[in-house]
């Protein structure tokens, strides 16, 4: 249960206008409240349709791409892909394994594992696709800041693509062709995407470029796992993607995602939270604890049987990733705990945290507590750590001048990732902590903001009908919150499941209304 101040959000100025275009009076505030402004804008929120994807060909970098698989592919050679180890990193990889295969284009995957690769492109995966004869590297989800690793592969002559969407630190390598839209001078209209909607429109592209259209909603559904998966804004063409692809992955007869929905016990129609707490945690599983391939072979099978032995593992690695996720924030809950006043910025670090669980746990104890969270996992002289962001304050921005002073570093706006000396730990703490302090206090008030307030009466079928042209939520469209009421309980709370409650009360309109806790 929330604690804290519950005020009225202020009513957004746009939703007269939209009112007065005639949109619906329920989802007029709440659309203006995501940015919605005009009737036009409005009517595509609620109708996703591929004709709101943009032209890939607004990609900086794109065209140069094409033209290095196009001449890979006229050559007969081979295409070594490099990608992460999380949801959106092994759902960029499938997209584009399968794209190339589809064109005719020889590829082999590399996933780095967490525990003996550490993050990103290394210099041993440009060496690894020279010694297995590949034409061209290409780097998915990784490569932007991998200076180490273009610079190896430039000097061995390697073509290089990269495929990404991370922040970009410095000037791009001379020798890579990047695909990003944040890099300087993309103007592409949607900056948010994650990696396998990228991955998503590079296949797209492809497929025309080599005359092999693709079948655009077999890649939605892969490049909506990764886009939900990596809670970028679900707005714009982020929107689009998870919205046409939930609907095509309902219907899937891809052996692999129809066994992880039956081990989820998922049934359609799915939500954007079905993936994100569901699916999304049993893919994951495997890269957080080690090697993320049986989550790649899980997409890309098309063996039933050899499907069902995958999504059993992934579910037991799950298990085991839940109990190290628990540990982790429990611990760190306790080092919190015992701080008082509670700091701008939660930093905690601590040996036998499984470093594949600290970004995870950052997350949740940031929804939790409100504010920004980092965790590192000490491994004797070196630390390896995620952190993760709330509303309104950019981690990236806020720890990118550190920078110097850390072995590695990278992410985008709400969630980072480092590798620090063990040993400077204390004096950057005590240095973000003074950076900090300036932070208005109001961003981190147990303040809680409801949308609507509705008569008791109001509550049904219609009601939920009408909120769910809203889905899918996610980052800036979330759920919305609204205060129905007053009530007065017309029956005690009864216990239900694992620590619910149920109970019944009427309104001042003497209308009954169910309630759950």
């Amino acid at each position: 249960m929330l604690d804290g101040e519950w005020e009225a959000a202020p009513p957004p100025a746009a939703a007269r206008d939209l009112l007065a275009a005639g949109v619906d009076p329920l989802l007029a505030p709440l659309l203006a409240r995501r940015g919605l402004n005009d009737a036009a804008a409005a009517a595509a929120f609620l109708a996703p349709d591929l004709d709101q994807l943009h032209d890939p060909h607004d990609l900086a970098g794109l065209d140069a791409a094409l033209e290095l698989f196009a001449v890979t592919h006229q050559r007969g050679g081979s295409v070594w892909v490099v990608g992460d180890y999380d949801v959106d990193g092994v759902a960029a990889t499938a997209l584009l394994l399968a794209s190339f295969r589809a064109c005719g284009l020889a590829a082999q995957p590399r996933l780095p594992h967490r525990m003996e690769d550490g993050y990103g492109l290394q210099p041993s995966h440009v060496d690894e696709a020279i010694a297995a004869g590949a034409a061209l590297l290409v780097a998915t989800d990784c490569g932007t800041s991998a200076r180490a690793a273009l610079d190896r592969a430039a000097a061995a002559g390697l073509p290089v693509v990269v495929i990404d969407h991370h922040l970009p630190q410095g000037d791009p390598h001379p020798h890579a062709v990047v695909v990003n839209p944040r890099q300087p001078g993309c103007r592409y209209p949607c900056r948010d995407l994650a990696a396998a909607g990228l991955a998503f429109k590079v296949a797209v592209a492809l497929g025309e470029r080599l005359g092999r259209p693709l079948p655009v909603a077999a890649l939605l559904r892969v490049a909506c796992l990764g886009t939900i998966a990596d809670m970028v804004p679900l707005l714009g063409e982020n929107r689009v993607i998870a919205a046409l692809g939930l609907t095509s992955l309902a219907g899937t007869r891809s052996p692999g995602l129809r066994q992880l929905m039956r081990q989820a016990r998922l049934q359609p129609p799915l939500r954007a939270t079905d993936i994100g707490f569901r699916l999304c945690p049993r893919l994951n599983a495997a890269g957080r604890l080690g090697s993320a391939l049986p989550a790649l072979e899980l997409l890309l099978t098309r063996d039933a049987g050899r499907a069902a032995a995958i999504s059993r593992e992934l579910e037991g690695l799950n298990g085991r990733r839940q109990d190290e996720e628990r540990r982790v924030v429990e611990e760190a809950g306790a080092i919190f705990a015992a701080r008082s006043p509670p700091a701008p910025i939660l930093v905690a670090w601590r040996e036998g945290w499984h470093r594949g669980v600290v970004g995870i746990a950052a997350s949740r104890l940031a929804r939790e507590l409100r504010r920004p969270v980092v965790l590192l996992s000490v491994d004797g002289a070196r630390a390896v750590g995620s952190g993760r962001s709330v509303p309104g304050i950019e981690l990236f921005e806020f720890l990118a001048p550190w920078q110097p002073r850390l072995e590695r570093f990278g992410g985008h706006a709400q969630a980072i990732g480092m590798t620090v000396a063990t040993a400077a730990l204390e004096s950057l703490h005590r240095e973000w902590l003074a950076a900090a302090a300036g932070w208005p206090a109001a961003g981190h008030a147990r303040r809680h903001l409801y949308e609507l307030t509705l008569p008791a009466a109001a509550v049904g079928a219609d009601l939920w009908r009408r909120l769910q042209r809203l889905e899918p939520h996610g980052e800036g469209n979330p759920q919305p919150l609204l205060r129905v009421g007053p009530l007065r309980l017309t029956r005690p709370p009864r216990p239900f499941g694992r620590g619910h409650l149920r109970a019944r009360a009427q309104g001042a309109d003497g209308a009954a209304v169910g309630l759950l806790g």
